[in-house]
């Protein structure tokens, strides 16, 4: 297919998804040039496809995205990031003829507006928590004032990196958490109070083209910042695909849930082109939707992404054209644990480890059997500096949940930030090594 071959791919992302999709877009072989808004410093490591970064661009950016287009002859981009999403970069994209993979803003609602996706679910019969959709702080305390003493989430509607589930052990606290919704601004001027449900989550991801859809894998992220799930809420400190709680059972369900979701979204004109997120939660073997995200989890897709054999950009002009049903998935049955190598003061304030250096890199590169992954970090000169919360993760693959996390820690070992900067969870896939075990 000559017609195929030196295409140009652009990204938007800045952290391990980005550096996930870098890479398997890398070994395409139809691909030559990769560039990513606004990228990071380790996304050339992996591959020896040219990849540009623009540094100082938002994935908001959208003229100078659409700019960007034009001068570097873009053929497809990707758009991997929530903001992007709402913002509606694929619809500004799609105006100028770009072929993209990535909801346009109305399909993205699911995940942009979680009154919105709450709404949607009860209309198509999803299986969900119970919820309040409250509009001002004294609505969602007068709500709770009425219940009966329980536990609740509290959620910003609008996008909070992540961090805008605020748990909420009984009816006064819940009150102090609606309080602290003020920090998340615009995000949080619509919330809800939804009901905790107890069980154990998951991630699902979905390919879509519109009309159909291929289940590619699970993961079960590690939200909080300190072992067996302690201390604060973070954007992922760590996860293991394929988990062992997701059974025959509950793909079965994972599956319905799919169907439902892009039959709802195809009946309210919002054709869904792109990945699809199912945050979820089994609860006594039945599963419940906690979120959709309209995109590849981080740290997720560092460890479902490398899996799959397929050429990325061959799978993308699929979603894009609408032609998933030609393809069928090939994955290599590897399970793979993810490591976070944070900042020491995440998600809190990490502001000491700013501008510290990061040491190990060059002694982790190309050891089989794990990849490395870059986010928070930036080059000067030949030294790697810290430049955010979560700086790199370290991904290990292995027939099975021990033989994967004992290589990504391995190489997490020779991974150091000055003045003892860096943190990492050393328990992740902690589950799957206790049923392993018993």
């Amino acid at each position: 297919m000559p017609g195929m071959l030196g295409k140009t791919v652009l990204i938007t992302d800045g952290g391990g998804r980005g550096a996930a999709l870098v890479d398997k877009y890398g070994q395409s072989k139809y691909v030559k040039k990769i560039i990513v808004v606004p990228g990071n410093d380790l996304m050339q490591i992996n591959t020896k496809t040219q990849v540009k970064i623009f540094p100082d661009l938002k994935t908001t950016s959208i003229s100078e995205i659409l700019q960007i287009c034009k001068k570097e002859k873009v053929d497809l981009a990707d758009v991997a990031q929530d903001n992007a999403v709402e913002v509606g970069l694929t619809n500004e994209l799609e105006k100028i003829n770009i072929t993209v993979v990535g909801p346009t803003r109305e399909a993205g609602q699911i995940e942009w507006d979680k009154a919105w996706a709450r709404e949607f679910m009860e209309r198509n019969n999803l299986p969900s928590p119970a919820f309040k959709i409250c509009t001002s702080e004294r609505e969602g305390m007068d709500f709770l004032k009425k219940q009966k003493d329980s536990s609740w989430f509290i959620k910003a509607s609008g996008l909070a990196e992540g961090k805008g589930a605020l748990p909420a052990r009984n009816n006064a606290e819940g009150i102090e958490k609606i309080k602290q919704l003020k920090s998340f601004g615009k995000a949080a001027q619509t919330y809800l109070i939804e009901e905790w449900l107890v069980g154990e989550e998951f991630s699902a991801f979905a390919l879509c083209d519109g009309k159909d859809f291929i289940f590619v894998g699970c993961a079960q992220d590690h939200k909080r910042v300190n072992n067996f799930d302690q201390g604060e809420n973070t954007g992922g400190m760590g996860c293991v695909s394929n988990p062992l709680l997701i059974t025959d059972s509950i793909k079965k369900q994972i599956n319905t849930i799919f169907r439902k979701t892009i039959n709802g979204l195809i009946k309210e004109k919002r054709d869904y082109k792109g990945v699809l997120y199912l945050g979820g939660m089994v609860v006594l073997g039945k599963v419940y939707i906690i979120e959709f995200n309209a995109r590849w989890g981080d740290p997720e897709a560092q460890v479902i992404l490398p899996g799959i054999k397929n050429d990325l950009y061959k799978v993308s002009l699929a979603i894009s054209n609408g032609k998933l049903n030609n393809l069928k998935i090939k994955t290599d049955h590897l399970v793979r644990v993810i490591v976070t190598a944070a900042s020491k003061g995440y998600p809190v304030d990490y502001s000491k480890a700013k501008g510290k250096k990061i040491f190990g890199i060059s002694e982790a590169v190309g050891i089989k059997g794990v990849s490395l992954y870059g986010a928070g970090i930036k080059r000067v000169g030949k030294d790697y500096l810290v430049n955010g919360g979560r700086v790199l993760y370290t991904v290990g693959s292995g027939k099975n949940v021990i033989e994967a996390r004992m290589k990504a820690y391995q190489v997490m070992s020779l991974i150091s930030i000055e003045e003892n900067n860096l943190h990492y969870r050393t328990d992740i896939g902690w589950r799957d090594v206790e049923r392993m075990r018993n």
